[in-house]
């Protein structure tokens, strides 16, 4: 009965190790979006400059614009600050 036990406890453990596993990977906001027909607002969010955009958008009706989710993740540019 204790081998028993034990053999469950074992198969327990792998499983739940087995589940931890890689994590996803995370999600990235690439700065130029294909928009247009079909892809919606903010559309394919997929490349990192704007040649890649428009490499793809040719030939398919498409636009390449700025991601809106990229452009609104910045830090704005305010003025320096004088302590004076």
């Amino acid at each position: 009965m204790r081998y028993a036990t034990m053999a469950v406890l074992a198969i327990a453990a792998a499983g739940a190790a087995t589940m931890v596993g890689p994590t996803p990977a995370a999600a990235y906001d690439y700065p130029y979006c294909a928009q247009g027909r079909g892809v919606g607002i903010p559309g394919d969010c997929s490349y990192q400059t704007y040649a890649q955009c428009m490499a793809s958008a040719s030939g398919r009706g498409l636009y390449c614009n700025l991601n809106p989710r990229a452009a609104l993740n910045q830090q704005p540019r305010g003025r320096a600050y004088r302590g004076y």
